[in-house]
């Protein structure tokens, strides 16, 4: 299959310029775009902004797509379709394959959470649309707390996609008579694509609770970096079709030297969930990489000579692999060493071994699995398989060890699918929460044994203590349900079984995302419709730093006659502890708050958290509604205090007076 675009009959000498089959430069950028990428996953407190390294991938695979096919439509006046395709899937198939069949296996081996949804994610990366697949079965949240093993393929999803659609296309972009119309039209495109990712983040379609994945995600979005690439081609094909000259302009060093320092600061840059980000940092590194791009691959650059230096293009020719690798293999060792994902951060140790394993499985898969099949195709490699069983005794072992490993990771990929989970443990928790707030699956109340009763039965208030006040000191009176509003995340809504098993009558308002930002809001709404009991229970610091001013605005919402009871938090957050810091600080200067000591409970036995170590399963609800039972009870203690303090001081004012009147 061929496509045939219209050319102009023109002389020999004024044929359209071919350009080189190889440029100096392009594997230096791949070492480049690669490095920052695995830095940001690997070590990510190194590189904050690392993941631009994606946006230079797309420039170098929008302009080099672009220019071979011009070099083919130039020579022979058409497109083959089906050679190009052939050429693509020789270069990406057989590594794809291999990280799929060998991770999935392993991942059986470690088994949890790192299962989660494992059969779409295969399907997302054996049709190319691993970015939709991901973005239908993900509403965000959760993306953050399960450890998806091939979350990287998502750009490669997006270049595969242009692979094949952009062949179709280019046709209609030659039939445009000069070359500056064909890259202004790419380069609107371009435009449109990061104005659409603008547009989206500004208004918030596209991203539930403000999750910005849809948009990072999106084909239609992120497809500007692609088309600026492809813009390049279309502008440089006349220069760079040119005989090499001995020496390129100046300006070239300094451009490229400039480019790849912009490039290398801007991943220091902490990215913010704004257009300021997406897409201006990202437009920014595509414009970068376009720079360094042009620098490196102009005629006769020095520039693009030493970039290529060779431990630059030996990462360079493995970069598909370093990168088809890293995040496996860190999930793989975060899950089986930690059971965590790498949102909760990444030890140096990992990080190191990650990095050691992924350069060996990518120089491995590079010499003995890419090599071949890009040298020999897929039925030439099959032939020399063939030819090694008919060899003698050692190629003989060899091909059958290479198709037992095949046969074993195949048989592994499909047992790793069958038993994936379609939800994660942390979820699986969340929604039992969420069901039992509704009335299903809530928890039954069995009837107390008659030493139980006695032993939960309210303590009979204490005697008279005739002291020199003679006032009685009462008890504390056991605090029940109906008395306490309890506002949280989702760990409140894991544990909400357990609490409304602990406080029968408790109201529980907890939903997964809510960070302390929200709680004053709540808590007002709550005041304003009369639910706001005696006892509030606030469990908001797992989703982010706790702001003192909405700590302030909730203790003044419940007012002095309601006790505050703050559960401090627990999870693989760097920001927990300034958390739990600021929760004591503000407790200890408000004398009606009190803190539910959630983390000090659980750390100790972490075999009560789901997989994602934040929500707690049946077992660490019970300890998290323990938590807050203490705390109330401390609360209740204080209450009674207060309240005989107070009458022990009437009763001595009341005292006094009566002296004098008999003095």
């Amino acid at each position: 299959m061929t496509l045939t675009a219209p050319t102009r009959l023109s002389s020999p000498s004024s044929q359209p310029a071919v350009p080189p089959r190889r440029y100096a430069g392009l594997d230096g950028m791949r070492a480049v775009a690669v490095a920052l990428v695995v830095i940001y996953h690997l070590f990510p407190v190194m590189l904050p902004g690392g993941f631009i390294g994606v946006d230079v991938f797309f420039v170098i695979s929008g302009f080099l797509i672009t220019s071979l096919l011009l070099r083919e439509h130039a020579r022979s006046g058409r497109i083959a379709l089906v050679g190009f395709w052939r050429r693509r899937a020789r270069r990406l198939l057989p590594a794809l394959a291999l990280v799929v069949l060998v991770c999935s296996s392993a991942a059986f081996l470690v088994g949890g959470d790192v299962l989660v949804r494992l059969g779409a994610q295969v399907l997302g990366a054996a049709t190319f649309s691993y970015n939709w697949v991901s973005l239908a079965g993900d509403g965000g949240y959760f993306s953050a707390a399960t450890p998806e093993l091939f979350r990287n393929f998502w750009s490669l999803a997006v270049e595969e996609q242009f692979y094949v659609i952009w062949p179709l296309v280019l046709p209609l972009f030659l039939l445009l008579p000069r070359a500056w119309a064909r890259a202004g039209a790419a380069l609107l495109l371009a435009a449109a694509s990061a104005g659409w990712m603008a547009v989206l983040v500004t208004s918030g379609l596209g991203t539930p609770g403000g999750d910005l994945t849809r948009v990072y995600f999106g084909t239609d979005t992120h497809a500007f970096g692609i088309l600026l690439g492809v813009a390049l081609a279309f502008a440089t094909t006349t220069v760079l079709g040119r005989a090499a000259p001995a020496t390129a302009p100046r300006w070239t060093g300094g451009v490229g030297a400039l480019a790849i320092s912009g490039l290398v600061l801007l991943s220091f840059l902490a990215p913010v969930d704004g257009v300021a980000t997406f897409p201006g940092a990202l437009v920014a590194a595509s414009l970068l990489s376009a720079a360094a791009i042009v620098a490196g691959v102009w005629p006769g650059s020095r520039f693009g000579r030493a970039i290529d230096a060779q431990p630059l293009r030996w990462i360079g020719d493995r970069s598909y692999g370093i990168y088809l690798w890293h995040w496996p293999i860190l999930v793989l060792l975060l899950a089986g060493l930690q059971g965590t994902g790498a949102e909760a951060g990444v030890p140096g140790s990992v990080g190191i071994t990650a990095l050691l394993l992924t350069l060996v499985a990518a120089e491995l898969s590079y010499r003995f699995v890419e090599t071949p099949v890009r040298r020999h195709g897929f039925r030439g490699s099959l032939r020399r398989l063939g030819r090694a069983l008919r060899s003698g005794a050692g190629a003989r072992i060899g091909a059958l060890t290479a198709g037992a490993v095949a046969v074993a990771l195949v048989a592994g990929t499909g047992a790793a699918v069958a038993a994936a989970p379609a939800v994660s443990s942390g979820q699986a928790m969340v929604d039992a929460g969420q069901r039992a707030l509704a009335g299903v699956d809530a928890p039954a109340a069995p009837a107390p044994s008659p030493a139980e009763s006695a032993a939960s039965a309210p303590p009979a208030p204490m005697p008279g203590v005739p002291s020199d006040a003679g006032v009685p000191r009462p008890a504390p009176t056991p605090v029940t349900g109906d008395q306490i509003t309890a506002v949280g995340d989702s760990v409140m809504l894991a544990s909400a079984p357990a609490l409304l098993e602990r406080f029968p009558g408790i109201a529980v308002d907890a939903a997964v995302s809510r960070s302390a930002w929200a709680g004053p809001g709540i808590l007002q709404q709550l005041a304003d419709t009369g639910q706001l009991r005696p006892y509030v229970v606030l469990g908001l610091g797992t989703n982010g730093p706790v702001d003192r001013d909405a700590l302030e605005r909730m203790a003044a919402i419940a007012g002095p006659d309601r006790t505050l009871v703050l559960v401090n938090a627990f999870a693989p957050r760097d920001w927990i502890p300034g958390v739990n810091s600021e929760l004591a600080d503000f407790a200890a200067t408000h004398p009606r708050v009190f803190i539910a000591d959630w983390s000090g409970a659980v750390a100790p036995r972490p075999e009560l958290l789901a997989g994602d170590q934040i929500h707690p399963d049946s077992g660490g609800g019970a300890v998290f509604a323990d938590a807050v039972g203490q705390a109330v009870e401390r609360a209740e203690e204080h209450r009674a205090l207060l309240a005989y303090e107070q009458e022990l001081r009437a009763w001595r004012r009341a005292h006094f007076t009566v002296g004098r009147e008999f003095e």
